[in-house]
């Protein structure tokens, strides 16, 4: 059974792309940390299952394929089954699900029981995977509602307004949040040199 896609309004797209960009709630970590491309594609593949981006499935199916993984491993995570994951990664995938099933809106103890697994630099690396997929899930999403708008079978979960809005709107969002985020800076910096 193919999983029905989730659309999401322009203003939600805006702040998922701001949340990437700015890691909302998170300071910048001391150490770098890379996670390892299986770990990488099972943190999309988690997303992505929950918002059911074809585009994403697709791609990123493929690039778990090239990163070692079965393909009935893909399938499973595919499916929302994580069984088969190593168990140094299944509380990253469960909170990856989370994240996505209530767009973003996760819980803090829930995100407190992922930093105690994983400690705040593991954490950052993980958190910028399930932004980044689920900016591609919105935007692929939307572009795929368009793609069958135009041949005339319009999905009943959208319209055409925050279709449009999500596909160019990256253009004006990533300027903007990164403006922004230089403003807060500024101002952060300013009232730090006054105290």
């Amino acid at each position: 059974m193919e999983k029905e896609n989730r659309f999401y309004d322009t203003k939600t797209f805006y702040r998922f792309v701001e949340d990437f960009l700015i890691n909302k709630g998170q300071s910048k970590p001391k150490k770098r940390v890379k996670l390892s491309k299986d770990f990488v594609e099972r943190i999309m593949l988690a997303v992505t299952q929950v918002n059911g981006c074809p585009y994403c499935s697709y791609f990123h199916a493929k690039e778990a394929l090239r990163a070692g993984m079965s393909n009935e491993e893909v399938k499973k995570l595919l499916s929302g089954e994580f069984g088969d994951v190593p168990d140094d990664q299944l509380a990253a995938l469960l909170f990856a699900e989370h994240y996505a099933e209530t767009a973003g809106n996760f819980d803090e103890e829930a995100y407190k029981k992922l930093v105690e697994t994983y400690g705040e630099d593991y954490t950052y690396s993980i958190m910028r995977a399930i932004r980044a997929i689920m900016v591609g899930n919105t935007h692929g999403n939307a572009f795929s509602a368009l793609v069958n708008r135009l041949k005339g079978k319009p999905y009943k979960n959208s319209n055409l307004k925050d279709e449009l809005g999500i596909i160019f709107g990256i253009f004006v969002f990533v300027p903007a949040a990164l403006i922004n985020q230089l403003f807060n800076r500024k101002v952060k910096h300013a009232a730090n040199a006054k105290n």
